[in-house]
């Protein structure tokens, strides 16, 4: 039984160690997804917290199959999903959105302790790229490159949380690709040789 199935069972028969254990291993990684997805550190902060709670409620619904990422990632985007819906009918929040200031991402932060001065500008200057290019891409392609690249998850995986056929998915994955590709390049941002 995978690791993550068996904090769900124990998660089942009550033991809270195992729903703090869980927490500590996806935290993060949720919080960069929705980040990425919504780019609102504190709206990011509440859908994490609300799917981990939503894992934690729905627990006895999980049956231990070994898909336990597909299943907490289709929680994060159905409650992205219904949040965003709520949000597009409020005329204030769609008057202040332009207005927020964007905070640095976690990725970026970590980046700092590990990289000298210099290299920890170029690192923040190309994840301030990556996100103004990935607010452009349509939703469906942001998500799926996000799941894909920042989750880990499999594209089979992104294909059922996605609720569309794999093929479909790898098209969005090629095509969100292509556009951030074109994007970095439009900003003197080169791929990467593969030379040694």
């Amino acid at each position: 039984m995978a690791d993550d199935d068996q904090l769900m069972v124990r998660i089942q028969s009550g033991d809270t160690t195992a729903f703090d254990e869980l927490v500590e291993r996806y935290q993060g990684s949720l919080m960069g997804f929705f980040v990425r997805n919504t780019r609102d550190r504190f709206l990011a902060e509440d859908l994490t917290q609300e799917t981990l709670l939503k894992v934690f409620d729905q627990s006895w619904n999980y049956l231990p199959r070994g898909r336990f990422r597909g299943w907490m990632y289709r929680i994060a985007r159905n409650l992205m999903i219904d949040d965003i819906r709520r949000r597009s009918h409020d005329a204030l929040i769609r008057s202040i959105k332009g207005q927020r200031d964007t905070e640095d991402d976690a990725l970026a932060r970590l980046a700092g302790e590990f990289l000298s001065p210099v290299d920890c500008a170029s690192a923040h200057e190309l994840s301030e790229l990556v996100d103004k290019a990935l607010a452009q891409l349509p939703d469906e392609q942001r998500v799926t490159f996000t799941l894909f690249h920042y989750a880990g998850l499999p594209l089979n995986e992104v294909a059922e949380i996605m609720k569309a056929k794999l093929p479909t998915c790898k098209s969005r994955l090629r095509l969100a690709r292509e556009k951030l590709g074109q994007y970095l390049n439009q900003k003197g941002v080169q791929a990467p040789t593969n030379e040694s």
